[in-house]
């Protein structure tokens, strides 16, 4: 981890920033709005992950988003592709490592509300890990006792609220429950899911908010709807609809990631 620490900080050439940005499907194009771009392909940047999703470019994009030094993931790896759920603490620990205090995180998801439809956007208040995995599972520090009852800082969620509003942008807001995926829910497992709780689901996020608490940064989370959940609509879901309409709620997200960086941001 010294070495990436250490050449990411060399490449980042006295930028400090002290927030990052996962981007999920559908905004990654936000990276392109970084002003005085620094690009990284994770290649370049020992044990972070390779995707082999499509929409996820696999880069780091560090630069000013406004007047705000800022690091974007354009990517992630998720624990379908490989069965490690803590696929993500290599790029995690590096982050850290160089003084990023908070992150925010984002996702597409399939919704549980009908009145939340395809195109929605919605502020992660907690989560549900049903999938069972654990990304500390093996860690044997104490620490791996992590406290989960502000794992969503509640001072970044009011922000990304206020800038919802400054933007014009419905934000809507509920529990997201990790499914393992990559095979999509059963009408069953919904039925469960909204009986349990969740208002959305999706297939990544949740080992990355329980390894960021684990290393002390804040966190803050956003999904972007791509679909109704499985038996809430006639068809079969596909990753082809995932892909068609994350750039819908994507752009809505970007806009309310646009006034948050820019007016709404707390200290960090």
């Amino acid at each position: 981890m010294k070495e990436t620490i250490d050449i990411l900080i060399e490449r980042l050439g006295g930028l400090a920033p002290r927030i990052a940005i996962v981007l999920g499907s559908g905004l990654g194009r936000l990276a392109n709005e970084v002003s005085k771009p620094v690009r990284i392909p994770y290649e370049d940047l020992p044990g972070f992950p390779r995707s082999g999703v499509t929409g996820h470019a696999g880069e780091l994009v560090a630069g000013y988003f406004g007047s705000v030094p800022v690091i974007m993931l354009a990517g992630r790896a998720h624990y379908y592709e490989h069965g490690n759920a803590a696929a993500m603490r290599p790029a995690l620990e590096v982050l850290a490592g160089i003084g990023i205090a908070a992150i925010v995180l984002t996702n597409a998801a399939g919704s549980l509300k009908a009145e939340m439809p395809a195109g929605s956007v919605m502020l992660v208040q907690d989560h549900i890990n049903f999938s069972g995995m654990n990304p500390l599972i093996g860690e044997q520090a104490e620490a791996r006792f992590v406290g989960m009852n502000e794992a969503y800082d509640r001072e970044l969620r009011e922000a990304l609220e206020r800038a919802a509003i400054k933007a014009g942008e419905t934000l809507h807001k509920g529990v997201y429950m990790w499914f393992s995926g990559p095979s999509f829910e059963t009408p069953a497992e919904i039925r469960m899911a909204r009986i349990l709780g969740a208002d959305a689901v999706g297939m990544s996020t949740v080992p990355e908010v329980i390894l960021a608490r684990f290393l002390g940064l804040r966190v803050a989370a956003c999904s972007v709807i791509t679909n109704l959940a499985a038996g809430m609509a006639a068809g079969e879901l596909s990753h082809e609809e995932t892909k068609d309409m994350a750039p819908v709620g994507g752009e809505k997200l970007a806009r309310v990631l646009r006034q948050f960086l820019t007016e709404e941001m707390p200290d960090v």
